[in-house]
């Protein structure tokens, strides 16, 4: 007792504000149940499992902990269930969950030697007794993060309602790519119901969330309710309406009529709920949810290493799935587990470690791939004889509790408990790796994603134009009429058309849907295009010029983007009912572009240094149509080189928010900067990063003289700039020799597959190639697949063959 009195000055009560973490060890997935228990640091209030609290007490000299075991109790074979009378899981009155009870026991030790008291005790000081009674009966900071409910709030009709006035201002919103119209947030974005305008939320009390820019236009217009940007879908009581008159969360009966006067139009979804096609899709997804789930299959349970699930927090498959392939690559297996163990990673992170992604990450790594977690889970019906317990074929799996709240921190969408699309947030997970790993490039993971994409422009002059680009992932479109059983379709179309005459529905055995080659697809991505209304400024007219794309660069994984999911006019969402033939191995060797070739002559530029265009009217009226603005229009049709309406939308969505978009367009050439103006030390700069020479003195010269700056024009430049102005082959290669590289042969490891109508809703399952079998990981289900849907695919994970 008096060796605990010394270190009363190393005890905290903790505050209300303090987070307080008792239900998992922020370094390993430990828990109170786990054999040696977790240990509550109390001072710091970080929880650790009994392999892992003597790193902490190294690192910060904290000596006092609380020490929390749970260990089951027996239980009653004859216990009666009791009948749910709300619509809620694991709640007084839900459905009973059949998790198994736990006695909690506690006690107090004092590392090093792991000095133990109990408690409670009247022998403890004052002081610990407060400390300890405030963690036990605080909420765990785990379970206040990640905990969900079934029942939802009982909102009220606002009485602003039935009688909202609705400015005829003709405001017409976007599917997407909104941003304040007071500020540059992306996030968080209000719909106002009264005159269209799309402002940021409220601050939070950290200074993240938005600027106030909406509440601030209630206050100055008295204009009441707005719907929530990213809330709407179908289903319209789900959508977040508030009224700031009434300071809550509302319902609204009329808000398809509301949105309706902004042209976001719910009618012909309604209208087409019962279309024997909707019918039609409702069946094929009760067939893809059991195919895609291999659901009535005899799935053989895998345990050990690389075979452990995650556990659905809550619509958070779209995580899981996504998870499992990427940890499945060389890359992220290296840097996260053979590469960095769980005391280097703990060492490096910050006080707080369940806030960093490199420790977060190291521990998701070792959770999947250790096998330390991957074993079978005990029944939890066993009678009173614990210790005679049998286990299931089922695994518990792995909570990625910590990880999610970390990923999600810079994006919120991800931090909710909706559903998500895997692709959006594979994306977001790359570009933060990138970030983190940005003062040590070599051991970034993911460069292994990362590849370099070449677009080619011919005018009829015969003179081209080259832009370039960097992506990690090669979306692609699907085309339908390339389907290689069209006769089938054919009889399918006839069957059909007898069944809607009759009044009879077609089973889901008797629907037919397209079959379509991948190679069709990957050949569409770099199949010419005519761009039409092109200024050539070798004819200084407007032309119909021809682009082409292909790869400079082939990664070491390529992730392929089936779009199966389009948007219709008046925000009708549709997904394309289609099969595609993915074979083992694929080819993309002919994909690569050459870059500038020998005769070829480049365009000549226009004195701002770009090749000049005039941007089509038609597409620009079409964009301004749909609610953007008109000079950010210009741009985007200007710089997709007038290839059409759906290629300015995407270049628009992706350059909201750069710096220059409002920027005037130039109307005259500017005088041409010389190289004498280059400092020759930035130069030898750059150089030392690879870069050649004159490479690193146009890039120098197009970015003011700034390094950072010109760093990135070389990796990412204005489209419509070519590096192969100064020396074709060599700056080509200059540009992407940070990139991995090598032949074009590929060999599918892995996919995604969706199943639902909508990224958004549904649920999402990978298949993985491991060992020489395909393997199914359905969030905390692992086994043997039989039958992996290969053709069903929404994401397909390839790695490049070494030669």
């Amino acid at each position: 007792m008096e060796l605990l009195r010394s270190y009363l000055l190393r005890v905290r009560i903790p505050e209300p504000t303090n987070r307080i973490y008792k239900h998992e060890c922020c370094v390993s997935f430990d828990t109170p149940k786990s054999e040696g228990g977790l240990f509550v640091d109390m001072n710091s209030f970080l929880a650790f499992g009994k392999d892992y609290v003597g790193w902490n007490y190294e690192k910060t000299g904290n000596p006092v902990y609380l020490h929390i075991k749970e260990t089951r109790k027996p239980v009653s074979e004859d216990r009666p269930s009791k009948k749910p009378t709300l619509l809620a899981i694991g709640i007084d009155g839900g459905f009973d969950n059949s998790e198994p009870e736990y006695e909690v026991s506690y006690g107090i030790v004092i590392l090093p030697n792991y000095v133990t008291l109990p408690f409670p005790s009247v022998e403890l000081p004052e002081k610990v007794r407060l400390a300890v009674d405030a963690v036990i009966m605080a909420a765990g900071a785990e379970r206040k993060e990640q905990i969900a409910s079934w029942t939802a709030d009982k909102k009220l009709v606002s009485k602003h309602a039935m009688n909202l006035k609705q400015l005829d201002n003709r405001v017409i919103v976007p599917p997407s790519g909104w941003k304040c119209e007071k500020c540059d947030k992306t996030e968080n974005l209000w719909l106002n119901l009264t005159d269209g305008s799309i402002l940021c939320g409220r601050s939070n009390w950290d200074g993240s969330g938005g600027n106030n820019h909406a509440i601030n236009h209630y206050n100055v217009t008295g204009y009441p309710l707005a719907v929530k940007l990213g809330t709407i879908t179908a289903d319209l009581e789900a959508s977040d309406v508030y009224s700031y008159d009434e300071d809550e969360s509302v319902v609204d009966p009329l808000l398809a009529q509301h949105l309706l006067h902004f042209g976001i139009d719910f009618s012909s979804l309604q209208k087409t709920e019962m279309t024997t096609a909707e019918r039609e899709l409702d069946q094929n997804t009760n067939f893809d949810w059991n195919r895609i789930q291999e659901s009535g299959q005899e799935v053989e349970p895998l345990f050990g290493p690389g075979y452990t699930g995650l556990v659905n927090l809550g619509n958070s498959c779209y995580l899981a799935a996504t998870m499992q392939v990427v940890f499945s690559t060389r890359g992220f297996y290296t840097r996260y587990y053979l590469d960095q163990n769980l005391k280097m990673a703990f060492d490096n992170a910050p006080a707080d470690p369940t806030v960093d992604l490199n420790m977060q990450l190291a521990k998701l790594a070792h959770g999947l791939l250790s096998g330390k977690y991957s074993i079978p889970a005990t029944k939890k019906d066993d009678a009173v004889d614990t210790t005679n317990s049998t286990s299931t074929a089922k695994q518990e799996g792995i909570p990625p509790r910590m990880f999610k709240s970390v990923i999600a921190a810079s994006h919120p969408e991800f931090s909710t408990m909706r559903q998500q699309d895997a692709l959006e947030f594979f994306l977001h997970f790359i570009d933060q790796v990138e970030r983190i790993n940005a003062g040590n490039p070599n051991f970034d993971p993911s460069r292994s994603f990362k590849f370099g994409i070449e677009e080619r422009l011919q005018c009829p002059s015969g003179r081209v134009a080259y832009n370039k680009r960097h992506d990690y992932i090669l979306s692609l479109s699907i085309p339908l009429y390339k389907a290689t059983n069209k006769k089938e379709l054919e009889d399918f179309q006839k069957l059909r058309a007898e069944k809607d005459a009759e009044g009879k529905e077609l089973s889901a055995d008797e629907i037919v849907r397209p079959r379509v080659p991948l190679k069709d697809c990957l050949d569409s991505f770099s199949a010419p295009e005519e761009v039409h209304d092109f200024y050539s400024t070798a004819l200084d007219a407007r032309t119909t010029a021809m682009k082409n794309a292909g790869l400079t660069s082939f990664p070491d994984y390529l992730v392929l983007h089936m779009r199966k999911f389009v948007m219709e006019e008046g925000w009708v969402p549709k997904k394309l009912d289609v099969y595609i033939d993915v074979p083992d191995t694929i080819d993309i060797s002919n994909m690569r572009s050459k870059g500038l070739q020998p005769g070829e002559e480049l365009l000549p530029e226009g004195g701002d240094g770009v090749v000049k265009l005039v941007a089509n009217e038609d597409i620009v009226t079409q964009l301004v149509s749909m609610g953007f603005n008109y000079l950010h229009c210009q741009k985007a049709a200007i710089n997709t080189s007038n290839a059409g309406v759906e290629a300015a939308m995407n270049w628009l969505l992706s350059h909201m928010n750069d710096p220059d978009i409002d920027d005037p367009i130039p109307k005259e050439a500017k005088s041409a900067p010389q190289y004498s103006d280059i400092d020759p030390l930035k130069v030898d700069t750059l150089v030392s990063f690879g870069f050649e020479e004159e490479l690193s003195r146009k890039a120098l010269l197009a970015s003011d003289g700034d390094i950072e700056k010109a760093t990135e024009w070389i990796f990412n430049p204005p489209s419509g700039t070519s590096h192969m102005e100064t020396s074709p082959s060599s700056s080509a290669a200059a540009v992407d020799a940070v990139l991995p590289d090598g032949d074009g042969r590929y060999r599918l490891i892995g996919l995604v597959s969706h199943i639902g109508t909508s990224t958004h809703c549904g649920h999402y399952v990978a298949h993985i190639r491991k060992d020489g079998r395909w393997v199914i990981f359905n969030d905390d289900k692992v086994g043997v697949s039989k039958y992996p849907p290969i053709d069903m695919g929404y994401l397909y994970f390839f790695e490049r063959i070494d030669s």
